[in-house]
């Protein structure tokens, strides 16, 4: 099984600038694919859980990180109230159907004024890139089946009590620029030149990073 790191590097600089880990914080990371940010938390020294609905990713997750993920959905946390400090996720929130009942949870779960930090595409900019992607207008629905706009994330959270913002951070690094290249060649990246994501107007951007409070 390849490793799929994702773009880890934009991951980690987001959880430094929220500057809110710290190693008497309870985390959780909801939807954890093969361990990766995980086993980076846990070697730091932080005490973190992952869970992750996929049986291949949680046992590749044991075998290369010793790292043991929960299996459950994101929508269903075995987990009592008030159990983290911090929850996390990455690029999950777009796959969830019901993200409704998804904030119900993570909502639940966290401690009075807990943080939900979370990674997820913007609907304006992820929609034409999975047409390109997948050579298919309608694919990209069975997995990104609830991407967000600028807006409709602020709306989703409010609905839920959760206060929020965004963080600004820089996607166009290595990781960026090889998925650009795999799937709109030269022509992507001659376009990443001309224009840059990173300087776009923040309802724009490709990922929108978030920290909401309970």
């Amino acid at each position: 099984m390849k490793i799929n790191r994702g773009n880890l590097e934009s991951n980690k600089l987001f959880l430094k600038k929220s500057n809110l880990l710290n190693n008497d914080k309870k985390i959780l990371e909801i939807g954890s694919g093969n361990g990766v940010m995980v086993d980076y938390l846990s070697k730091e020294g932080f005490c973190i859980t992952g869970t992750e609905i996929n049986d291949e990713f949680i046992s590749f997750a044991k075998k290369q990180y010793n790292v043991d993920l929960k299996k459950m959905e994101g929508s269903r946390l075995d987990f009592p109230d008030n159990s983290f400090d911090i929850v996390l996720s990455f690029d999950v929130f777009e796959h969830i159907p019901d993200t409704d009942r998804h904030l119900q949870e993570v909502k639940r779960i966290l401690k009075p004024s807990g943080y939900y930090l979370f990674v997820t595409p913007n609907r304006w900019t992820n929609i034409p890139f999975e047409i390109i992607k997948e050579k298919s207008l309608t694919k990209w629905q069975k997995y990104h089946c609830s991407l967000h706009d600028y807006w409709q994330i602020q709306k989703r959270l409010r609905k839920h009590g959760l206060s929020m913002k965004f963080i600004k951070i820089p996607l166009v690094n290595d990781y960026f620029l090889e998925k650009i290249k795999k799937y709109l060649g030269n022509i992507g990246l001659y376009a990443i030149k001309i224009v840059n994501p990173d300087k776009l107007p923040f309802c724009l951007q490709t990922n929108f990073f978030v920290i909401a409070q309970k």
